[in-house]
Formats: structure tokens, C-alpha cells, sequence
């Protein structure tokens, strides 16, 4: 049998959880370490995340501090922050950077509110697709005599349950960030 609900659940999943992670990084007013994840340091000749050459902490909620482990790796953090286009000045202090988030005007806030909307797109199509496959599956399954016709459009109601249920939950975290980045 082709069909399996697990694997279209877990997929479905798997793109809720892609969506939860591009809107972590997405700057809104409030500080998050989540911010610097997309952060690579040119370190001992590799590229390296920020998080394996220094320890991010946010002791304010308009403040990010990156604890520089090496001392000689201060210069490359600070460049790696500032060149990653996320309109954040460090401030150097010994081994220790601080990054104070800048308040957002209201154009970058309507950005931003777009962007999410085109993530929460992205995720409901990513949906859509897994369920796609799987109502080829139930197909091909009926096709080869593995069930009938009243038990696949049991499944493809099943699959469109699980499709509804992942496609609120997107709904639901849009709003959520939206609503965070225009009130923050």
C-alpha cells in the first residue's frame, strides 16, 4: 500500500515547522537569538555558525550579546553580523558584542508583514502539494484493487482534514507574527 497517512502527516508537519523557523528570523522590534541564526563566521579558514564561535544571549529585550570565545575572532564576528543585512550594529566591549535592536519605521514593519504573508503562502503550498501526493496515492492504491471507492474518499477526506488543520495552524502563526511586528 502507497498510501501513508504518518509520512503525509509528517511532511505537512515538516512545512509548519520550516514556516516557524523563517519567521523566528525575521526582526521585529524585540530581540531573539533565533535573529543571528542565519550568521556564518569566517573562522580557522571555514565558514562557521555564529553560535559555535561565541555564545548568544539576549539580557534585554532590546538587546542581543555575542560572547566571542576566541579573542582573535571578535574582528570576523563583528563583520560576519554586520554584513549579514540585518541592519544591526555591534558594539564591541573586550570579548563581549552588543547588539541593540533599532526601532522599526512603519515601512519596514509593512515589509516585513508581506514577507511573513509570502512565508505563510510558501508553507500552505508546501501543504498542498504533500496532498496532492497523497490523493495520488490513494488513487493509484484503488487503480491496483488494494480498496474501493467508499475507502478512498475516506482517505482523501482524511488527508483533506490533515491539509485544513496544518493550513489553520499556518494561518495562525502569520497572524501571530503579524500582529507581533506591527505592534512591537
Amino acid at each position: 500500500m502507497a498510501y501513508d497517512k504518518s509520512d503525509i502527516s509528517r511532511r505537512m508537519d515538516g512545512a509548519v515547522e520550516s514556516l516557524r523557523h523563517d519567521l523566528a528570523g525575521l526582526r521585529t522590534g524585540r530581540a531573539s537569538t533565533a535573529m543571528l541564526d542565519p550568521v556564518q563566521v569566517e573562522v580557522y579558514g571555514a565558514m562557521m555558525p555564529l553560535n559555535q564561535v561565541a555564545t548568544v544571549s539576549v539580557p534585554e529585550p532590546r538587546l542581543i550579546s555575542v560572547q566571542v570565545w576566541d579573542k582573535s575572532n571578535i574582528g570576523p564576528v563583528e563583520k560576519a553580523i554586520r554584513n549579514a543585512g540585518l541592519g544591526l550594529n555591534p558594539v564591541a566591549d573586550g570579548q563581549l558584542l552588543r547588539l541593540p535592536i533599532p526601532d522599526l519605521t512603519e515601512e519596514r514593519r509593512r515589509e516585513l508583514a508581506k514577507l511573513v504573508s509570502q512565508y505563510g503562502e510558501k508553507a500552505k503550498i508546501a501543504v498542498r502539494n504533500v496532498r496532492k501526493d497523497g490523493n495520488d496515492h490513494i488513487k493509484a492504491d484503488e487503480k491496483a484493487g488494494e480498496f474501493g471507492e467508499d475507502e478512498r474518499k475516506r482517505l482523501e477526506a482524511e488527508v483533506q482534514k490533515l491539509t485544513d488543520d496544518k493550513v489553520a495552524q499556518i494561518d495562525k502563526l502569520v497572524e501571530a507574527k503579524e500582529q507581533e511586528i506591527m505592534t512591537t
